[in-house]
């Protein structure tokens, strides 16, 4: 009977395979405890990482969004410009082009996708392939969230070679499980897509759909879809802007990847792909798009309200982080029709000015003479001087060759719209001089909400805001707070004054005598409302002299001037500087019944959830009677009613069935030309010149308010009445509901009156 021997191990390979496990047990422990000591950031060696609460309420930064009260958003303010949309704003086909593509069993793992991982160790560390990554959609979410990968997260031993992105790993697992557990796959995808970069500044995907496509996220096709997807992988690479040849192999990539994965069909693909790739694309910034120039306007003031309010923690808000929306009181259909109307007239206004200029220079002095060295001058007040005095100190000759050095630049036109050029910067200065400015607001005198406002005819070349920023001389527009100081002393429209030379006399001052804007005199009796109506300066200065300025500053105040105003005669013909912000809401106390509305332009603000943090409300108070007020507005509508009255071009397509109001406003040589338009709902104003005072036309005539700046009045308000979605029609001004104490029809007063005293006065007594 034979032995049977069981086979044996060698001893050496017994020992090896026990010390194998033995190595395997303790890996795995020595992994388990590494994750623990990563979790817990022992002794301060690992980083960072985000606790529970953190996890919860993942921060990012959020562009903060201006809506108008249409609903309309106007404009964004960010660091990043990212505007975050929930799960049900997806289109499907993004969702399967990004499950295909990034993360294919996203249902199925816990945040840590094994089979991924295993994949990556056997080909990148054995076998020496590019193994693609192994990042669940989970970890780049946690990634995007909380900043993984910047310095600010590492600790001591993430300078050990090698050891870095362990480390990294090991908090993105980390983090991922946790999110696992915090939120629904839903929310994780939608974390992931609000947190992306897309290149372009556009941060999230519904700034990238509108920057690429001009569409929300629920509107993207699968084209549009794997494009935007296949950005993850390397943004600038794979733009569709800046790369299209690569962008167009990655996203049919991304098209075959959802055919692997069911959720396209070879049909389908074999159609799509053979598509080209069709952009909308327009990056968002401060200078594109409606308001820009109230945009400015309104983070200037945000700012500010950021710095005096707190949240309830303590901490400061960030207008470019925190996701606020505000929402203001500026309409997107008026905004537009004011914006349309400014660069109609504005386009055809700066023809004629070049045509009447010639080959001539427009910045001229009170001889009409060419101002010397005008440019030259002008070129110090640049930042590019500065710059170049930084560099070179008192070489004025460096300075010189590097100011007249030509350059390539992108310059605006009404014609052609941006140029590509070469100029200096001396031909640049001397280019932009040349061009005439405008500002232009309108607003609701009910409520003082601003529903449009234009600060220049182009914010990416001309920063400067033209309706609160700039003040200049009013000139005539200024006239009606003379007449109004009239009206409150008991002076009827109906009162007369001849139209002859008037001297005021003030001690310690010279004689002041105002001439008429056509340097004659009719010396024919008119009333009040005819005067200002024409515009008469000789009846202006006289009702000045009557009253005094010092009544007609405090009525001017009272009824919403609030620049500095001098009491001088010559105040009467508006030679102090204001705005056409605050010239609105003072002409906007007329229509109003006398009360005095604040120009109001943000409602209110909310946080990035929609809580409303402040309501904001208009400032009001009463200025004068409503009667007064009514009387004024009788008084305007001369310029409409009266014979050459200054209103009397308004097409009358605007004034049938209308009651209408108007001022035009002319400074000396034309450099200003204003007109402030009413009607029973709205104030608007207009203000048209050069940036600089001595550029202007040197025909007052083709300089005069009637032809600069009403215009684009008529313009927009024959486009606000042809929307009745505004809800603005025609009609009369309201009248007092009590009858009037002061007489209105000419004849009647004429004859019950005896007022009117011939125009008798010492020529050598003093009048103030």
């Amino acid at each position: 009977m034979s032995k049977t021997t069981k086979p044996t191990l060698a001893a050496w390979a017994g020992k090896t395979i026990k010390y194998l496990w033995i190595a395997f047990i303790a890996g795995v422990l020595f992994f388990i405890l590494f994750v623990w000591m990563v979790s817990i950031n022992f002794l301060g060696l690992f980083g960072s990482l985000p606790d529970f609460k953190a996890l919860e309420n993942p921060e990012s930064e959020i562009a903060s969004e201006l809506y108008s009260s249409d609903g309309v958003l106007l404009g964004t303010y960010f660091r990043e410009n990212r505007s975050p949309v929930d799960y049900e704003d997806l289109s499907p086909n993004l969702v399967n082009a990004l499950i295909a593509t990034e993360d294919v069993r996203f249902e199925s793992h816990s945040g840590i996708d094994m089979t991924a991982m295993i994949r990556v160790i056997v080909k990148s560390l054995i076998l020496g392939q590019d193994a693609g990554g192994g990042s669940t959609l989970s970890q780049q979410t946690a990634k995007n969230l909380f900043k993984t990968r910047t310095d600010a997260s590492q600790g001591v031993l993430s300078n050990v070679p090698g050891l870095r992105m362990l480390i990294i790993k090991t908090k993105e697992w980390i983090v991922a499980t946790q999110l696992e557990k915090a939120y629904t796959k839903d929310e994780i995808l939608t974390l992931y897509l609000n947190t992306s970069e897309f290149g372009s500044n556009a941060y999230g995907i519904k700034t990238a759909a509108s920057t690429f496509f001009n569409k929300t996220p629920a509107e993207l096709n699968v084209q549009e879809s794997a494009v935007l997807v296949g950005l993850f992988k390397a943004p600038t690479y794979y733009s569709p802007v800046f790369n299209p040849d690569n962008s167009l192999r990655r996203r049919n990539t991304v098209l075959y990847q959802m055919v692997k994965n069911e959720a396209l069909t070879e049909v389908e693909y074999d159609s799509i792909s053979k598509l080209p790739i069709e952009l909308d694309y327009k990056v968002q910034n401060h200078n594109i798009g409606l308001a820009t120039y109230f945009r400015e306007i309104v983070k200037a003031d945000m700012i500010k309200w950021t710095k005096e309010n707190l949240k309830s923690d303590g901490t400061a808000y960030d207008l470019f982080g925190d996701g606020l929306k505000i929402h203001v009181t500026i309409d997107s259909r008026m905004q537009r029709y004011a914006e349309e109307a400014v660069s109609e007239h504005m386009s055809e206004l700066q023809k004629a000015f070049y045509k009447e200029m010639g080959t001539r220079e427009p910045w001229i002095d009170e001889n009409w003479q060419v101002i010397p060295n005008f440019i030259e001058d002008a070129v110090k007040r640049t930042e590019a001087y500065r710059l170049l005095r930084n560099r070179y100190g008192n070489d004025t000759d460096s300075i010189e060759i590097k100011l007249n050095e030509k350059k390539k630049m992108r310059v605006f036109s009404w014609e052609r719209g941006e140029i590509d050029t070469l100029m200096s910067t001396m031909d640049s200065l001397r280019y932009y001089k040349k061009f005439l400015q405008t500002g232009f607001v309108s607003m609701d005198a009910h409520t003082g909400h601003i529903k449009a406002w234009v600060g220049g005819i182009d914010h990416k070349y001309f920063k400067f805001d033209h309706v609160k920023q700039s003040k200049r001389q009013p000139g005539s527009t200024f006239k009606p707070f003379v007449y109004a100081a009239a009206i409150e002393n008991g002076y009827s429209p109906c009162y007369s004054v001849v139209d002859q030379p008037v001297e005021v006399y003030i001690p310690g001052q010279p004689a002041w005598s105002p001439s008429n804007a056509d340097g004659k005199f009719s010396y024919q009796k008119m009333t009040i409302r005819r005067a200002m109506a024409q515009s008469i300066n000789s009846v202006t200065a006289y009702m000045m002299k009557k009253l005094s300025p010092k009544i007609v500053v405090e009525t001017a105040k009272r009824i919403g001037v609030t620049s500095d105003l001098e009491e001088v005669p010559s105040l009467a013909l508006g030679v102090n500087d204001v705005s056409v912000f605050e010239m609105v809401g003072a002409f906007g106390t007329f229509v109003n019944k006398g009360e005095h509305t604040t120009p109001f332009y943000i409602d209110r603000i909310e946080d990035k959830n929609g809580n409303v943090i402040q309501q904001f409300t208009p400032k009001k108070r009463p200025a004068m009677t409503e009667e007064h007020a009514y009387l004024m507005l009788y008084m305007l509508r001369g310029g409409f009613e009266e014979e050459s009255g200054t209103s009397q071009g308004v097409p009358w397509t605007l004034r049938e069935g209308n009651e209408l109001g108007g001022k035009t406003g002319t400074t000396q040589n034309a450099s200003d030309g204003w007109y402030m338009g009413v009607s029973k709902d709205l104030v608007s104003g207009t203000w048209v010149g050069g940036d600089d005072r001595a550029i202007h036309f040197r025909s007052w005539t083709a300089g005069q308010g009637g032809r600069t700046a009403r215009p684009i009045w008529v313009k927009y308000m024959s486009k606000v009445y042809a929307d009745p979605s505004l809800g603005y029609s025609k009609g009369p001004f309201p009248r007092p509901e009590r009858p009037l104490s002061i007489e209105i029809d000419c004849d009647k007063y004429e004859q019950e009156s005896q007022r009117f005293a011939d125009f008798d006065y010492d020529a050598k007594k003093n009048d103030f």
